[in-house]
This record gives C-alpha cells, structure tokens and sequence, in this order.
C-alpha cells in the first residue's frame, strides 16, 4: 500500500534546522536539501534556514506555510539559550552582513595580482602593521563597510565546496585580461558562477598594456553571453589595472553596490554556524583550518562540530595574524581546537556541550559511511526514476565535443528535448578533451557529461569515479539524442561495453557424434570460462559469435581454463571449426558512471 503524501498547513519557525524540516515536512533530509539546491541555498542535514526559505520548500512540496511565533516544533533540537532563541524571531537582530567575494579567471590575467593590490591598499583600519597570515580568505575595509575575499587557488577550489553543499561566496570578479581576451579557463569560470547563480563582475585588466583591446573583450563577452551595461545588458564592467592599481577603488564600490541589492543579512547572537574553506596540519600547533562564519557569532571556547569530527576552539586568528575572541558573520578566521584536519566544504556549528557535539559528529560519520549515492548526481540510467520521485525537474549537462561545429548542432537538437516536467539544461560547452574541472562542475550541479568524440583524461576519469559523475561517449549526433529522449521518457536501455577475457588457439580438431566438434585448444592468454561468450578470429575476420556450449580438460567439465593450459571448447550451434582459429572469450559488462565506454 502507497503510502499517502502528507499535505496542507504547516508552523514553520523564523529559523529551522534541515533534518527537522524534513522531519515536519514528512521527507527525507536529502529531499530537503534538494529542494533547497533549486533555490540556491547548499545546505548540510545540520545546517539552520531561514523561514524566507524553508517556506519556498514546504510549498514545492505542497504544503502552506505560515511563520511560527512561538518556540520551534516539538522535536527540534535546541542548540541555542532563550535570549538567543528570541533574538531568531526579533528583526532587529538581523544586521547586514559583508558580502563575500570569489575571484576567478584564466590563468595570468591578473587574479593573484588584484588580489594582493587590495590587500596592501585596503587592509582594515588599525592593521595595516600586521603579517598577512595566508587563511583562504581575508576582509578589506570600503567606506567603513567589510568585503570578504575567497583566496583560493580558482575555481576549482570554489566547485569543489559547492560540490559538498557549500555555497560560499556573494559575487563572483570574473578578471579578463584586455590584451588577451575571453580565453578557455574564463569561460569556465562564468559557467561555475552562473552555475552557483551568483551575480557577476567583470573585472577588465591590463587596460594599461599597449595592446589592449577593451571592445574587442567587450565583444568576445558578449558572444559568451556575458551582456555587459554598455550594451544594454545588467552586467558591469570595470577597467582595472591591477599592476598600476587603477580602477580599484571603483570595483570595491561596485562590489558594495551589488552586495546591496541582495540585501545581505544575518543574526550575530545565534550560535556560530559557517563552512571550512580551507584545512591543513601544522607541524608545531597540529590541524588548523579557516572557517567563514555564515550566522551567528563564533567565540572562544565554542563546543564545535565540523562534518564527523567534534571540537572545542582553543584559538581563532584572523587575516593578518592576529589572535582574536570572536567572529561574527562573514567574517574569515583560522581556528585551532579540533582533533583532525576536516575537509573544505564541510559545514561547522556550535553546540550547547561537549557531548552533543560529539554525538552529532558520530552521526554525521555514521552517515557518510552509510552513504552510497551522490547527493544530487543524476545518471541517464536512473533519470527517469528521478524524475518520477520528484527529486529532478532539469537534466543538467556537461557538452565536451572535438569541434565547434558538432557543439552547435548538439546544443541545437538538445534545446528541443524535454517537456514542462523536465527541461535539458546545458550548464557548460567547450572544445577538448573531458576536464577533472568539467567534472567538478558536473558533481557541483548534479549534470552529466557528454563527450563526443573526446574522451576523459586520468584525472577527470578519476574524479568521475570518485563523484558518481555519469559520462557518456558518443560520435554520432543521432544516438546521443535518441539516449537523452529515451532517459527522459524512461526508456533508456542500460549501457554496457565488451570485456575480452582471454584467447585460445586451436590445435586440432574431433568429432563427438554427428554435428558436434570438439576444439583441442591452448590458452595463450587470460582464460576462458564457461559463462564467456566466444567469437572465431579466423585470418583476422569474424568467422562466428555465440555461446560455449562445453569447456572440458580430460575427462572433466570445468569452469575456468587459465592462460598455458589445454582445454576442449565446444561452441554452441557450430562445427566448422578449423586449426589454427583464433576463439576469443569475451563478456559484456554494465558501464558504471564516470567509466569510459
């Protein structure tokens, strides 16, 4: 018996704890998590929501939702003290928070460099004496107002902690060297932030080199999709010469404008919650790692749990080295107190004890270990189950082609597939070989990948692997879209691809009654076994393919003959075996996501 979907009016409060939604809702966590993807909030099973979002869900769902203005539901986890929990629910606890920033590009149009010109401009007032501590990130003061900048190496860095439920950043400065242009790894990087649906910036460098060409960029923008004000689109566009440092002051005031009109809040009095950025062992003080606060205010002395390891934080350091008490949202801070280095992406919290924490770190354990899905990664073999469940409404896809041309005629016959259920939505093209960054981007976004006619190299094969990402190959345009119209309609036929297992050589041949011959064979190498299929290489043409009707050594039916020993091979529904045949024993095998086909 079915069981029926729980509907109708729900209490929510003004902020809730995913696995307790989930819980009021009548779902799995990773339904909610899902659900809250598709409105740009990448949270973890721990993580705190606001009511603004935790309601948009309840309503995807099919329930009404109305703001609780009381205490939280029976059965929520108190993390935080009665003033505190009052504080959830009054407004002018909200303050607004800085924006946090991630700067990525192509390789030498000036990321590094922009980076360190605002560092020694516009360090926070009273700090400009300090060492710089490299943490990840660091805050810059503006007109009295903090902007949060990501320093991590590009935008692999920035996938990979979306790909773990981190969103982490506000803005994304995507900087294009003038006198070079719209190059592969920029491309990347518009896709990755279009992706994490964040607004973007464009930060047009090296105006100041004698060969720069503004309109050209311009231009070469454009044709990406990248619609900049001049030409009447909502993107802006700052030159900048990272090197001279001009142009800066007006990108800072540009990234302040932006982060305004998001509107940016958060409550300091909650108990700190915040993701990892970066984690590493030091050889004298053991595991630090730098964490950005997202909520709340993070304290000394704060029982903390981060992903499945618990800890208490014994010293906090900010930006330029200095030992600090608190931290409170968006703000950057290198923490030392846990047991183990924890893995960027993964989420922190507060909690009221000890012994909370480490329960709630033994759970999340318990949890990854028992984990054998992707959250969100999507297969053409499971798509239409997907779909069915309501855990997909968009096949999103990774194209990778060997030419421009196949490119546009893929991306044209691809637009025309899908239904109101079930859009195709292409996240990313490019020309090459399949990329570990394209497969980042794929387990970030729950796509799957195409390559036609290119293939993976190691370490995106790897890393596929790794995230569950599906690849498929293909080289006829025909086929790849018959595969993704029949995944949408739930008719897709499983991938599989030959394995050889070993070869014989015929030696000589018998007769056994009137239409059988047996085969005296050599294994020469691998091995053949009962179960293979076999085929007949005979002068390097196919001669036959079937099944092996009998394998025997003597007297004796076995099940495996290995490479140097002799064997008798009876092939069924065939006798015109000849010396000096070639059987070839092979088997076929279910492609598994991220393998090569």
């Amino acid at each position: 018996m079915v069981k029926e979907k729980v509907t109708g009016p729900v209490s929510i409060p003004p902020q809730i704890i995913v696995k307790d939604l989930a819980d009021m809702l009548d779902v799995t966590s990773n339904e909610i998590i899902r659900q809250l993807i598709k409105h740009s909030v990448f949270a973890s099973i721990n993580q705190v929501v606001e009511y603004e979002k935790a309601s948009l869900v309840a309503q995807d769902l099919g329930f009404e939702p109305s703001q609780a203005e009381i205490t939280a539901p029976t059965g929520t986890r108190s993390t935080m003290s009665a003033s505190e929990a009052m504080a959830t629910r009054d407004d002018k606890n909200m303050v607004i928070t800085p924006p946090v920033v991630t700067i990525m590009g192509h390789v030498d149009h000036g990321k590094t460099s922009l980076l360190d010109v605002i560092r020694k401009t516009k360090v926070a007032a009273g700090e400009a004496g300090g060492i710089t501590q490299h943490i990840g990130a660091y805050q810059v003061e503006v007109n009295d107002k903090k902007i949060t900048f990501l320093d991590t190496p590009g935008h692999e860095a920035f996938t990979a902690m979306r790909a773990r439920g981190a969103q982490v950043a506000h803005v994304a400065i995507i900087v294009v060297a003038a006198d070079d242009g719209v190059m592969p790894q920029t491309r990347e990087a518009i896709d990755h932030a279009r992706a994490a649906k964040m607004p973007i910036i464009i930060a047009l460098n090296k105006i100041d080199r004698p060969n720069a060409n503004p309109d050209r960029v311009k231009q070469q923008l454009v044709e990406n999709d990248v619609l900049i004000e001049e030409y009447g689109g909502d993107i802006i566009c700052v030159p900048i010469s990272a090197k001279k440092g001009e142009g800066i002051d007006e990108l800072l005031d540009y990234i302040l404008l932006v982060a305004e009109l998001q509107d940016l809040k958060a409550n300091p009095n909650l108990p700190a919650t915040g993701v990892i950025i970066e984690a590493k062992l030091e050889k004298s003080s053991g595991p630090s790692a730098t964490v950005l606060v997202q909520q709340g205010t993070l304290k000394m002395g704060d029982n903390i749990v981060v992903g499945p390891i618990s800890g208490k934080v014994r010293a906090m350091f900010n930006d330029r080295g200095k030992r600090v008490q608190k931290a409170p949202p968006s703000t950057p801070v290198s923490i030392m107190g846990l047991p183990e280095v924890p893995q960027a992406g993964d989420h922190l919290e507060v909690l009221e004890d000890e012994k909370t924490a480490r329960q709630q770190a033994q759970k999340e354990l318990e949890q990854r270990r028992g984990e054998t899905n992707n959250l969100g990664q999507v297969s053409l073999d499971t798509l239409y189950t997907q779909m069915q469940e309501g855990t997909v409404k968009e096949l999103n896809v990774v194209l990778k082609s060997d030419v421009q041309g196949s490119a546009e005629a893929i991306k044209g016959s691809l637009s025309k597939l899908g239904e109101e259920n079930l859009k195709v939505r292409l996240i990313r093209e490019g020309i090459g070989n399949v990329s570990e960054t394209d497969v980042h981007l794929a387990a970030a976004s729950g796509a799957i990948v195409i390559a036609f006619n290119v293939k993976p190299d190691g370490a995106a094969l790897r890393e596929a692997q790794k995230e569950g990402v599906d690849i498929r190959y293909y080289n006829i345009i025909y086929k790849l879209i018959d595969d993704i119209q029949a995944a949408l309609t739930g008719m897709l036929e499983p991938q599989y691809r030959e394995v050889i297992e070993g070869h014989a050589e015929v030696m000589q041949t018998f007769k056994s009654g009137r239409n059988t011959v047996i085969a005296g064979c050599r294994i020469t190498d691998g091995k053949i076994t009962r179960s293979s299929q076999a085929r007949i290489i005979r002068n390097k043409e196919k001669a036959f393919e079937g099944k092996i009707a009998s394998l025997r050594r003597g007297k004796d039916d076995v099940r495996e003959v290995l490479t140097g020993y002799e064997c008798g091979i009876v092939l069924e529904d065939f006798s015109a075996v000849e010396v000096g045949d070639i059987i070839e024993a092979f088997n076929q095998e279910r492609v598994l996501p991220g393998s090569q086909a």
